[in-house]
């Protein structure tokens, strides 16, 4: 598009939707009354004349799935039920990020509204790691477990499971996390992502995997008559907290999560749970809630108490219904979130100067591998994702103990399966555990055998990261003008949502518009003004960029008419809305166009 071959991020902009597939929108467009320009961006997502009302409106009614299909669920519910109707004493083991806190709040929520409290146990991130270990879960029997839930981990818990199972109780586990082919001896492992699952719903979080279980347990429940004399708790009420997870642990957004992100946003908006409430009050969100919001202000407040603080904060937040217990974890949250900004910037000024020196002694460098003593274990996530954004390339960053043993987190690219990567890396005996998803996993290693491991890593990434880079493409889903953006617009294109991975958000290229007051903000923000040719005027921000090829390019531009990509935000200031593009590319306009 525009001939755009290699833009500032190195990408050829291509268009979205397929020229075939151009009939298509027409029709979706005018069968719905829509602008052409939004047949377009649900066409190019998969939309046809018999599925658009479904993209439009996603609704648990069409696009709930069975829970049953999922393997080991009919077991798990009938144990869950029973342990309810017989009053055990259940206990829940959780991991410490945004997902695995909903998964726990959920349980909580609907164990309470059973009239049945519950033991619930987030390990320390930094002293404990993820997943159960033997002690915890011992523990928790111990204090008169007989059954014992694991949310968003446990499938890598063989040791731990086999050792509650000796003493005596029961678990469930419940995650989505990839595996191999052996499984921990639970009872029950309800996980989309296990091998000899055919459920097709591989795409859901934790959060998503809890709540089929308890729609399932809660019709398993009403087979033995809890809901005679009482009514059914509203599962649907709940739909906050699994829309949260579903964003934050960006899982794609497909199918039913799709529902579960529309549905709970207009659950959020009605401000029921105490713990969101309080948490969007103290980051003074007066928006209306957004994945935006869901995101980048409320996910990251939760998962600072597992990076840099205590790790069952968010868990606490999310399921109590005090106000002042919410106040108070709530403005915790808030400092805890201020004190780990601080460090990940620190750390990532290092690990970007190590980073750099990799690229520079080899450019054709497939990966970033890089550890440091000083590094906080908690950061070491969210600084890989910043290097694989700017290097674009798999980054593994890790914090060196003095043991020897390093822990870490690896970011991945389009197309290149870390998570199987990191797994084979296990049974080679290359890292000492670590496992987790395509583009995100987490590992140990013996720091002394590092050099052996980074050989056979770049023996598994040289040739997908190579194959991804050559084709860095930017898809744009049509062409606009500054005077084209009007509130009309982001309505239809807003109806068209929600969008994450794997639905992307609609991006459109402002050709030849000409970049004014240009200036830099927060750390590494710049901030300008784009102008038509007519006159017309759209206000931009591009998030940390300063330093980067788009951030010098932009810089160079000022003044200058540039072809610049990015999707549409509605903004709020002061009381007043406005709509703002968010850079996401820009590319130099060439002399002989005019």
């Amino acid at each position: 598009m525009l001939a755009v071959e290699r833009s500032a991020r190195g990408q050829r902009w291509i268009e979205r939707l397929d020229p075939a597939r151009a009939h298509i929108a027409t029709a979706i467009a005018q069968a719905n009354a829509l602008p052409d320009l939004i047949g377009r961006v649900l066409a190019a997502r998969g939309a046809d004349m018999q599925t658009a009302e479904r993209f439009l409106d996603p609704s648990l009614r069409t696009l709930m799935p069975d829970p049953l299909r999922l393997r080991d669920m009919n077991a798990a519910a009938d144990r869950m039920a029973a342990a309810i109707m017989r009053k055990e004493t259940i206990a829940i083991f959780g991991d410490y990020d945004v997902d695995g806190a909903s998964s726990v709040a959920l349980i909580e929520r609907f164990l309470r509204a059973h009239g049945q409290a519950c033991l619930t146990y987030i390990p320390d991130r930094l002293t404990e790691g993820y997943g159960p270990s033997p002690e915890a879960l011992c523990g928790l029997v111990d204090e008169g477990a007989k059954l014992i839930l694991t949310v968003d981990c446990g499938t890598a818990g063989a040791t731990a499971i086999s050792a509650a199972n000796d003493s005596g109780a029961d678990v469930i586990v419940l995650d989505h996390h990839q595996t191999g082919e052996n499984l921990p001896p639970a009872l029950a492992v309800i996980n989309p992502n296990r091998q000899d699952d055919v459920s097709g719903q591989g795409h859901l979080a934790a959060a998503g995997v809890v709540f089929l279980f308890l729609v399932a347990t809660s019709a398993a429940l009403r087979r033995l008559g809890a809901y005679k004399n009482q009514p059914s708790p509203d599962l649907l009420g709940l739909l906050d907290l699994v829309a949260l997870a579903t964003v934050c642990d960006v899982v794609p957004f497909e199918d039913v999560n799709r529902a579960f992100i529309a549905k709970g946003l207009k659950v959020l908006r009605l401000r029921h749970n105490v713990g969101l409430r309080a948490l969007a009050d103290e980051a003074r969100l007066t928006e209306a809630p957004s994945t935006y919001s869901l995101g980048f202000v409320l996910g990251p407040r939760i998962n600072a108490g597992g990076r840099v603080g205590a790790s069952g904060l968010g868990a606490r937040l999310l399921a109590t219904e005090d106000e002042n217990e919410a106040a108070t974890i709530a403005a915790r949250l808030e400092a805890l979130n201020s004190q780990r900004k601080a460090i990940e910037h620190h750390m990532l000024e290092g690990a970007t100067a190590l980073g750099e020196q990799t690229v520079e002694a080899d450019p054709k460098a497939p990966f970033l591998f890089l550890g440091d003593a000083e590094w906080h274990r908690g950061l070491v996530g969210l600084v890989a994702g910043r290097l694989t954004e700017r290097f674009h390339r798999p980054s593994f960053v890790m914090t060196i103990n003095s043991d020897g043993v390093a822990t870490g987190s690896a970011r991945s690219i389009s197309s290149v399966d870390l998570g199987s990567v990191v797994r084979d890396a296990v049974e080679e005996g290359l890292f000492l555990k670590g496992g987790g998803h395509s583009m995100a996993a987490g590992f140990t290693l013996d720091w002394s055998k590092r050099t052996e491991a980074a050989a056979f890593i770049s023996q598994r990434l040289t040739e997908p990261v190579a194959h991804s880079s050559a084709n860095r493409t930017l898809g744009l889903d049509g062409a606009l003008s500054a005077g084209g953006v009007t509130p009309d617009l982001l309505n239809h294109l807003e109806r068209a949502g929600p969008y994450g991975p794997g639905y992307p958000r609609p991006r459109f290229v402002f050709p030849a518009h000409r970049l004014m007051r240009l200036r830099t903000f927060g750390n590494g923000h710049m901030r300008c003004t784009l102008r038509a040719a007519d006159g017309s005027r759209i206000d931009a921000v591009a998030f940390r960029v300063d330093g980067s090829p788009l951030g010098e390019t932009l810089i160079n531009g000022d003044g200058q008419q540039l072809h610049i990509a990015g999707h549409l935000r509605r903004s709020s200031w002061q009381g007043r809305e406005h709509i703002e593009l968010m850079i996401e590319d820009a590319a130099e306009k060439p002399e002989s166009a005019g």
